[in-house]
């Protein structure tokens, strides 16, 4: 079985505009897209430029609050409830515009009581799952490592599958992101193997520098090659940094495709 990879337009040809990145991963050979975040377009001219491209559009983040002044997400936060219920409700409709089955949800940096935040958190993905499952779309959470976000909820795939089983819904999987994971963990293909039936995604980029595989310390080979052996027959999302021109940020991916 040979893996599928999409291209993360958040920060994969960004040698263009927002909207021509789409066709450039096309062009560049990739068959998925995904991205932070779609809100700032309007979703019919997102839908059109998704048809024109031919590419499907694999993942988007839920809103998660105030991005640009630090907020990780808000799923976690008490008196955000109402806020974040509502961009469930506006995530969905932008991924029916754009034929997207998957939305993700980022938990956010904890605001006062631990205890309180989970609670915020399990009531708020129960909500979500019910409401991502009526529309076809499967919701899964990620977590990031504390070093690039600093208070973070969510640190660990052990920590996210807690959550998982709190909120017990066949409609909510793992995100799971090989450079978060090694930066908070490490252990990749063991915890790939044991838990690969409860992760919707994977993401990947190297560590340290979250630039491209074969710039840091991760056997990428050796990880793709388990993911094959496995029969992993989901997405992998390039969500790396590359560390020149997005085109020469490729080399270690003509193996696999």
């Amino acid at each position: 079985m040979s893996l599928q990879f999409s291209a993360n337009l958040t920060f994969l040809f960004n040698e263009h505009e927002f909207l021509d990145r789409f066709g450039a991963a096309a062009r560049a050979g990739f068959k998925g897209v995904e991205l932070h975040f779609p809100y700032d377009f309007d979703k019919a001219v997102l839908a059109e430029v998704v048809l024109t491209s031919g590419v499907e559009v694999v993942v988007f983040n839920l809103p998660a609050g105030n991005w640009a002044a630090g907020e990780r997400g808000i799923a976690c936060l008490p008196d955000r409830k109402a806020e974040f219920q509502e961009g469930v409700g506006r995530a969905i409709d932008y991924a029916e515009a754009l034929g997207c089955t998957r939305l993700n949800c980022l938990a956010g940096i904890q605001a006062g009581d631990h205890d309180k935040a989970m609670e915020t958190l399990v009531d708020n993905l129960r909500f979500a799952a019910v409401a991502t499952q009526r529309a076809g779309i499967q919701l899964l959470l990620e977590p990031l490592n504390n070093c690039d976000n600093p208070g973070f909820l969510v640190l660990t795939t052990g920590a996210a599958l807690q959550v998982l089983d709190a909120v017990d819904s066949h409609n909510l999987q793992l995100l799971y992101d090989v450079y978060h994971a090694q930066v908070m963990e490490g252990d990749l293909t063991r915890t790939l193997e044991t838990h690969l039936a409860q992760i919707g995604h994977i993401q990947i980029a190297d560590n340290p520098g979250r630039h491209e595989p074969g710039t840091g310390e991760i056997c990428f080979p050796f990880l793709f090659r388990r993911l094959e052996q496995l029969g992993y027959a989901g997405w992998i999302g390039c969500e790396y940094k590359p560390s020149g021109a997005t085109l020469d940020s490729f080399g270690w991916l003509a193996e696999w495709r």
